[in-house]
């Protein structure tokens, strides 16, 4: 009887012990918020409609007529989708597009290719001039690109009057304009990457006998997909997005979507009314293969985006 006391008594402190840290356990599993549920959801729902009404307008004008969207209706007197048709025709909307989906996704798969190799290297090997590099991508990426078209435009129109090649009003001309402002970014991004990646796995690889090039075919590249995915979309969005670059190095043959739309803005129907709504129709039908690259690499994009900010 003695002994079933005491176990009792014994037993007994425990179970007020964890009683007494249970609320502290509790409190440290709840999140935190920055502000309340209500304003939370008030402020989140001012956000998606600051963002849907100009998707909607866009949709609703593009099925309107010209006088219509010239009048400011924001909903169709008459729906038609005449607009869908006419851009194929009007500027060569298609061939606009093929040519900003080559030049694009070309300088997208090159600079993601280069900047691997090149951020390995600034990484994981230590030489002369290493720090200079890394100091330089940075300010290369703060250069506006206004400062550097006259130049680049001089150094093209050299290179085709000294070598007779053809640079000025090519997509191969584009490219290399594009790749030099993508490139810096690109390496940049895998730099920050790479940083954040255990050194053990390669010396393991090394153990095994791998040379630098197995190393990073096999291991670098296979474990970077988030960060090359993330320096390629948006390289593929500073070509596809460009106005100014594409304005002076291209003609009509070469002309990129953005040139597209910018004809279309210039467009008249009639003599006086612009072309409203074949430029609503296709700021959409540009906007798709944004839309569908997102949507299809939207699952490496967070941890891309997120890669090197925590160690």
């Amino acid at each position: 009887m003695s002994a079933t006391v005491s176990t009792k008594r014994t037993r007994q402190p425990a179970r007020s012990g964890t009683a007494a840290r249970h609320p502290n356990a509790g409190r440290a599993k709840q999140v935190t918020r920055l502000m309340p549920t209500p304003l939370l959801a008030v402020i989140t729902t001012l956000l998606c409609i600051m963002v849907l009404v100009p998707i909607v307008y866009i949709f609703l004008a593009s099925l309107n007529t010209d006088a219509g969207v010239a009048r400011g209706e924001f909903w169709p007197s008459a729906f038609s989708g005449e607009s869908y048709v006419k851009i194929w025709t009007s500027v060569g909307l298609g061939k606009a597009i093929i040519n900003s989906i080559l030049v694009s996704g070309s300088v997208a798969i090159v600079s993601a290719v280069i900047a691997v190799g090149t951020a390995y290297v600034l990484v994981r090997f230590t030489f002369f001039g290493r720090l200079t590099m890394l100091r330089g991508l940075l300010g290369l990426q703060s250069i506006p690109g206004t400062l550097m078209i006259l130049p680049v435009f001089v150094l093209f129109s050299s290179v085709g009057t000294y070598l007779g090649i053809s640079v000025i009003g090519t997509l191969w001309g584009l490219f290399i304009a594009y790749l030099t402002f993508a490139l810096p970014f690109s390496t940049w991004v895998m730099v920050t990457y790479l940083r954040g990646l255990p050194r053990e796995l390669e010396e393991a690889a090394r153990i095994d006998g791998a040379s630098n090039l197995g190393i990073l075919f096999k291991i670098i590249v296979p474990l970077s997909w988030p960060a090359i995915v993330v320096s390629g979309i948006f390289a593929f969005l500073l070509g596809w997005n460009d106005v100014l670059f594409a304005s002076v190095f291209t003609r009509p043959e070469t002309h990129t979507a953005a040139i597209a739309l910018q004809v279309f803005s210039a467009g008249q129907e009639g003599g006086a009314i612009p072309v409203y709504s074949q430029m609503m129709a296709a700021a959409l039908v540009c906007a798709v293969p944004v839309v569908l690259l997102y949507l299809i690499f939207q699952r490496y994009l967070v941890g891309g985006l997120t890669a090197g900010g925590v160690k």
